[in-house]
């Protein structure tokens, strides 16, 4: 992200550079905060055709659809892949400020080993008051992993248990909850897999 009136020139190029830099080293999402992420909603399409639709991810889209002030993001499933593409985007040095989402432990492991000084760290601490309201903790693995809470806990909840009768598979559904994340940080390998260990528990 950038500021304005303080590193925001040139800005759309510098966000498009950063997601190209991406592009090498296996994102499984990429996103635009204003616009979604490489899977997002249609305009054209009806209902009917939600699980005939096309389920390929289109990161050229999300890059040539940036128009100004927003954040981008770049999703990675394993810490090698991350730390390459960290590594890459110090050398490109773009002058835009880059926040690392992941265990604080890997975090720290990838800013040490990629040559960079942390500024700061955020600590998520859970949850507080009445949280036997809350949906169960696979419900909300799925669901905080949109930044923006867009994905329904409800439907959640129904797409795990469309997995768990074997109507749909966890990478169809990992694709169809990721088009309802306004910002594009959905972890769809992360999504799969907590969709398939929900399927193996209850058998």
């Amino acid at each position: 992200m950038a500021s304005r009136g303080i590193n925001d020139d040139n800005l759309i190029e510098k966000y498009r550079a950063f997601l190209r830099l991406s592009l090498n080293h296996n994102p499984v999402n990429l996103g635009d905060a204003t616009k979604g992420g490489v899977l997002r909603p249609r305009r054209d399409l009806n209902p009917k055709a939600h699980w005939k639709r096309d389920q390929r991810s289109n990161p050229d889209e999300v890059i040539a659809g940036i128009e100004g002030h927003t954040t981008v993001a770049a999703v990675f499933d394993n810490f090698e892949n991350m730390k390459a593409f960290v590594d890459d985007v110090r050398n490109a040095n773009l002058g835009i400020s880059v926040n690392i989402s992941a265990p604080i432990e890997e975090a720290e492991r990838c800013c040490r080993e990629t040559g960079i000084t942390r500024h700061s760290v955020e600590y998520s601490l859970g949850f507080c008051g009445r949280v036997d309201k809350l949906p169960d903790a696979t419900v909300l693995e799925l669901t905080t992993m949109c930044g923006h809470g867009m994905i329904s806990a409800h439907f959640t909840k129904k797409m795990i248990d469309w997995v768990k009768e074997n109507r749909r598979s966890p990478a169809a559904v990992a694709c169809t909850m990721a088009r309802f994340c306004s910002c594009g940080v959905f972890n769809l390998s992360r999504a799969e897999s907590i969709l398939n260990e929900a399927r193996t528990r209850n058998r």
